[in-house]
């Protein structure tokens, strides 16, 4: 994909967020697919009830798995997918976990097997056949808020270690960030390590924890997460804090301290964008001003 190509791409993925959620959707997981995304979201929507493909493009998918919305990236082999950042679903059904897991797994593979363990009564965890990971787990959803689906990090390689370091980053970077539990390893090698953390931001469930083996991978641009601005002071805000320590990229794409990817995007970003003059504008930014592209309007 060229630069100019991947540009194109970025816009009508801001276009498909602005037209399609409101106010109150800020937090939206981003996954990038070998173009395969329409297939993909087809077979996680056959899979996952109470879900939906909302809108389709060449480039981009936009989907609602259970209550939770996704983009799917039409962006070629340039990122592949690893368990670094994977999807917990919570649910109360056992046959339906059982019925979920059978499809996953199909072409896919198991990362932990589906049984009982200590801390539920049945878990899995999955890498299905595009290399995305779920976690399926069984538990009473009254203790994970409002959320099915939870995006969940998972600091290990170059990042073993740095969950508590990136909770404390996420905290104060997030105003209305709230934990709800954090779980420490108690001996071995990660002693004192995080072995699971729970926390809420602009609407959205996550969790977290440090890796409890050595793996080789760690986060990469195959999941990013798109945070929805009301206005310029938003974008100014998240983007120079996750970039000060972290890595600046085109159109609104960047990574904070710990290798994680964002989209620092605003609410209006279609509307301008359907302007050619604004078009040649955003293509040259790495933040977006929203002043420099009403200008070219």
């Amino acid at each position: 994909m060229s630069l100019v190509e991947e540009w194109i791409l970025l816009a009508q993925i801001n276009q498909i967020i602005q037209k399609k959620h409101p106010m109150s959707e800020k937090i939206i997981p981003a996954l990038w697919f070998d173009h395969q995304a329409y297939e993909a979201f087809s077979f996680y929507t056959d899979i996952f009830p109470q879900s939906k493909i909302v809108t389709q493009t060449p480039s981009v998918v936009e989907t609602e798995l259970f209550d939770q919305k996704f983009i799917g990236i039409n962006g070629g082999p340039i990122f592949q997918p690893n368990p670094s950042i994977s999807f917990t679903i919570i649910l109360e059904d056992k046959e339906l976990i059982q019925q979920i897991w059978n499809k996953l797994e199909n072409e896919g593979k198991a990362l932990m097997p589906l049984q009982r363990y200590e801390f539920s009564e049945l878990y899995g965890w999955v890498e299905d056949r595009y290399g995305f990971s779920w976690q399926l787990f069984y538990a009473d959803r009254s203790g994970y808020g409002e959320r099915r689906i939870l995006p969940s990090l998972m600091f290990c390689g170059a990042q073993q270690g740095r969950c508590e370091p990136a909770l404390n980053f996420y905290q104060d970077l997030f105003p209305d960030f709230e934990s709800n539990m954090l779980v420490r390893y108690p001996d071995g090698e990660f002693s004192g390590q995080v072995m699971y953390s729970q926390f809420d931001f602009r609407g959205t469930t996550l969790t977290a924890m440090d890796s409890g083996i050595v793996q080789d991978f760690s986060f990469n641009e195959a999941v990013s997460l798109t945070i929805l601005c009301d206005d310029q002071q938003e974008i100014d805000y998240f983007w120079d804090r996750l970039t000060a320590d972290g890595q600046e990229s085109n159109c609104g794409w960047c990574k904070d301290p710990f290798g994680v990817s964002w989209q620092v995007v605003p609410q209006e970003i279609a509307e301008l964008l359907g302007h050619p003059q604004a078009m040649e504008r955003f293509q040259r930014m790495k933040k977006i001003n929203i002043q420099e592209l009403r200008e070219a309007i």
